[in-house]
């Protein structure tokens, strides 16, 4: 279908009206970057998600560990609908916004810890986004292994309901009933994305959650990067091939609109 794809199991269809795209952002849509506000988004990339929404009835989400602000603040002035902090917000196509924020006095709580383990680490960075936290140790990663248990022994009081999960070179702290797969199971439940065949990309260890989601929901996982462990049937390259098979999508809906 598309140079630089790899199967790893079942045949994936041609791209069809009745998909619902789940796309992660960072490492899937746009290269990764030092910090989060330096990636750079290509300039045609708002008009491709506009267009895939066209040819889909709106049946395309962004579900990224950012915070919808954030999001918004990238491809403005598209607004997409989108999951955003690992699905501590819901944003639906006609603007419906729900958040979970239960956890939220729980996380002001450690920001000051975190914050203090940080000061005395030059280069870590910390992102406080409401309803999660990320920090992020990218510039240096010689900090990772004590940061990483630093965070997971901080988020594992009891009763905290928190977690930490890794990234590329990022640790964050967010409610342990929220991921990825809420998300997609969330908008799989609404308007336009009820009884669609769902398709998720991603490249992190979040995103496998989404891959889980829309496998269970006899959809298809494609990940983002040629090596490292995935349950996802396909893999993809890199942002550069994420964005040509979207073109493709685009292409091929409007070949053959049904």
């Amino acid at each position: 279908m598309i140079e630089n794809m790899t199967r790893a199991g079942d045949s994936l269809p041609e791209p069809d009206s009745n998909w619902a795209l789940f796309l992660d952002i960072d490492g899937t849509l746009i290269d990764i970057a030092s910090t989060p506000t330096s990636v750079v988004v290509p300039p045609s990339l708002p008009d491709l998600l506009r267009s895939l929404g066209s040819m889909l009835d709106g049946a395309v989400a962004v579900v990224s560990g950012r915070s919808l602000a954030d999001v918004d603040r990238l491809f403005a002035p598209l607004r997409v609908a989108g999951a955003g902090q690992h699905g501590a917000e819901i944003r639906l196509p006609d603007g419906t916004t729900r958040i979970f924020d239960a956890a939220a006095r729980k996380l002001s709580e450690l920001l000051p810890k975190v914050t203090s383990f940080a000061q005395v680490r030059p280069g870590i960075l910390v992102e406080n986004k409401g309803m999660t936290i990320a920090v992020h140790c990218r510039q240096v990663p010689q900090y990772q292994p004590e940061l990483g248990q630093f965070l997971t022994d901080l988020a594992a009081q009891p009763g905290s309901g928190l977690e930490t999960i890794r990234g590329h070179r990022v640790f964050e702290i967010k409610p342990r009933n929220l991921s990825k797969r809420t998300a997609v199971e969330h908008f799989m439940r609404a308007a336009p994305f009820a009884g669609r065949l769902p398709i998720f990309i991603g490249d992190d260890r979040t995103d496998e959650d989404g891959f889980a989601a829309v496998q269970a929901l006899g959809g298809y996982a494609i990940h983002v990067g040629l090596a490292g462990p995935s349950i996802a049937t396909w893999r993809i390259a890199g942002p550069v091939q994420t964005r040509a098979f979207l073109s493709h999508i685009v292409e091929i809906l409007n070949a053959d609109p049904r």
